[in-house]
């Protein structure tokens, strides 16, 4: 029988699977959420299953203060970052973390991703920043909790728009993307592999190559993005 998060857990379920089709996970590692904010609710991948076992009806379903709701098995270990960044940022619904290859290589070095090309200026106008290193005391206390707080921190600190900017990474972790569904931030995630991997290769052949100009970043960004914008049909 069809419960009222059917729907949800499908969606969170062919998100998850999407994320590993698409070469972003290592075994068990990495989840998406799927947020429906009129019932209140998310549904996230459970805890250490693997990709090729999992079910749509093995996705767990929660309220945004980390209640089960629906579900048998435990959730995600990162499932209290989600849920803060529900609760901080009401216009997302899906939330993507991953540990792909090139995001992580350049958390683990602490490292912004700096605006070089066109392709990371279709989707935004900024570096994508990286949170830097959490505390001791944020690291000993509700870890995964504090590293919802530590993204939240960052993004502050630099006046960033989650809506604009719909992806970071974590410092000596990796990254977290997110988007108005659980589709979106498995998409923006597979941008942040790209782009991190260009710029990568770019900084091999040139380290010493520019930021994009600034308008050559805008005519990008606004054909596809904001009431002027003519890109696709």
């Amino acid at each position: 029988m069809a419960s009222a998060y059917t729907a949800l857990k499908e969606a969170c379920y062919q998100a998850n699977m999407e994320l590993n089709a698409l070469g972003l996970v290592i075994q068990t590692f990495g989840n998406v959420s799927a947020a429906d904010r009129q019932q209140g609710v998310f549904a996230i991948k459970p805890s250490g299953v693997p990709y090729s076992e999992l079910r749509a009806e093995d996705m767990v379903v929660l309220d945004f203060e980390n209640q089960v709701v629906e579900g048998k098995l435990r959730p995600s270990s990162d499932t209290r970052t989600h849920s803060y960044l529900y609760r901080q940022w009401e216009g997302i619904g899906g939330i993507a973390h991953t540990h792909a290859l090139y995001s992580v290589a350049w958390a683990q070095a602490q490292r912004d991703i700096p605006l070089l090309g066109t392709t990371h200026a279709d989707h935004l106008t900024h570096d994508i920043p990286c949170a830097p290193p959490m505390a001791d005391s944020l690291i000993e206390g509700d870890y995964e909790h504090n590293t919802g707080i530590q993204i939240r921190d960052c993004f502050e600190s630099r006046k960033l728009s989650p809506e604009e900017v719909q992806m970071v990474l974590v410092g000596n972790h990796g990254p977290f993307c997110w988007g108005k569904d659980a589709a979106q931030a498995v998409y923006n995630s597979r941008v942040l592999e790209t782009v991190a991997q260009m710029a990568y290769l770019t900084l091999q052949i040139n380290p010493g190559a520019d930021r994009m100009k600034d308008t050559l970043i805008a005519k990008h960004y606004n054909r596809k993005h904001g009431k002027d914008a003519y890109y696709g049909q």
